[in-house]
């Protein structure tokens, strides 16, 4: 397990057994744990995990997804209108104007069988890597994204 893990692991862990309202108490935290981060890595580490702010009645702070279904695309689900593939690529359908948020979460969150996206204002092409088909990256993606794969090679517009 390399560094990255072992901080991603310790945030989780902080998350899960306490509260923590602002990232700054987090790094705190982790310090305390002996690992080294800044803001800016902190923040990509919370979208990785798909941790989110809350507002409770108790106040506010950070929470993980509790059953790892969705794992850091779960805060997308509203977003996301459809899943299609072709034979080269899958094409994800979102609300206008939130292609750019949605592509930006999957590449961010590492997963190993996307090799890139390119985002316009509503679709969203995803390369898989490696062996991966289209039709199955599509299948993986609808269900990390809540969505439904369309019928057939491709979408409707």
């Amino acid at each position: 397990m390399n560094a990255a893990d072992r901080r991603r692991d310790a945030v989780s862990r902080i998350l899960r057994s306490r509260r923590v309202s602002t990232q700054e108490e987090l790094l705190d935290a982790l310090a305390g744990e002996g690992h080294r981060a800044t803001q800016a890595t902190l923040s990509r580490d919370l979208a990785r995990l798909g941790a989110r702010r809350v507002s409770r009645p108790e106040g506010a702070f950070y929470e993980l997804p509790d059953d790892g279904s969705g794992g850091p695309l779960s805060s997308l689900r509203g977003l996301v209108t459809g899943v299609a593939a072709n034979g080269s690529l899958a094409v994800i359908r979102t609300q206008p104007g939130s292609a750019s948020a949605v592509a930006h979460a999957i590449d961010r969150a590492g997963l190993d069988h996307v090799l890139g996206t390119i985002a316009g204002d509503d679709t969203i092409f995803v390369a898989p890597a490696g062996p991966m088909s289209p039709r199955r990256l599509a299948l993986r993606l609808a269900a990390l994204l809540g969505a439904q794969v369309a019928a057939g090679a491709g979408g409707t517009h």
